[in-house]
């Protein structure tokens, strides 16, 4: 069936939507994501179980790619699925429905490949930093986050409109200690430094040629002492004095353009 043909199929067999629950929630055991990037993420991750699909036609004829002729789609308008969504949620005419990402483990996903580095988050709350790291993550090739399953975000759509798709793609390792968690990465044979504004060595300094992981604290709190002493490092971006810290998303960021640079002679 060709594209046009198969679209108008779909649109013929989809519901329309009449006037929404206005909650904003998922479905009990559901993620609700929203916005062009995360949903057509979501949408082409075979990971993904999917439950159901709002849209404007519009954004349905926008989509990178078909949709299978039998998935679950609902029309209606923009007013419509502004009720779905986060308060002022840039929707962008996609609200998805879907089960949550199944959990991943470090040891499958933290290999000791050193163009891949590991970020631990010491109590990253904020899940728009969340996302964004995972977005770098994804542009700079880390193989995982790291996060402590109490301390951190659960997978949302805010998460995942911040991560623009990278939700998808990156694997998100959550674990009860994070300090347990260290320890097996030393294990794994990665080099462990701690992001502190307070450390002697710049972070070029600091950097291993192996295998490596990046640990990051909380904006202000910055690394916990105990998580501090799990690490081989402690090291500093040189940012001018004009300034106290960055931003722990612009800070994992810069980071991750160190270690992606690092034996290119680039960074």
């Amino acid at each position: 069936m060709a594209k046009a043909d198969r679209k108008r199929a779909l649109r013929g067999r989809a519901g329309r939507m009449k006037g929404g629950r206005g909650s904003g929630r998922a479905s009990p055991g559901q993620v609700r994501l929203w916005g062009r990037h995360p949903v057509e993420a979501a949408l082409k991750n075979p990971e993904r179980q999917h439950r159901k699909l709002w849209a404007t036609r519009e954004a349905i004829e926008s989509l990178d790619g078909e949709l299978p002729p039998d998935f679950p789609v609902e029309y209606a308008d923009v007013q419509d699925l502004a009720r779905l969504v986060a308060r002022d949620a840039p929707h962008q005419g996609l609200v998805l429905e879907c089960a949550a990402l199944e959990d991943c483990y470090l040891d499958t996903v933290a290999t000791g490949d050193p163009d891949a580095p590991v970020v631990v988050l010491d109590q990253v709350t904020d899940p728009h930093n969340v996302g964004a790291i995972l977005r770098s993550a994804a542009a700079f090739g880390a193989a995982c986050i790291v996060t402590q399953d109490r301390h951190a975000p659960p997978e949302s759509g805010v998460v995942a409109k911040s991560a623009s798709g990278a939700l998808e793609t990156v694997p998100w390792v959550r674990v009860v200690n994070l300090a347990r968690a260290l320890d097996e990465l030393a294990e794994a044979g990665y080099w462990r430094i701690g992001m502190a504004g307070e450390a002697d060595a710049t972070l070029a300094e600091a950097m291993p040629k192996g295998a490596m992981a990046i640990v990051l604290g909380a904006e202000g709190e910055g690394l916990r002492q105990n998580i501090a002493s799990h690490c081989d490092a402690l090291a500093r971006l040189p940012i001018s004095s004009a300034i106290e810290s960055l931003n722990v998303s612009n800070a994992a960021a810069i980071s991750l353009y160190a270690a992606a640079t690092r034996n290119k002679g680039d960074a």
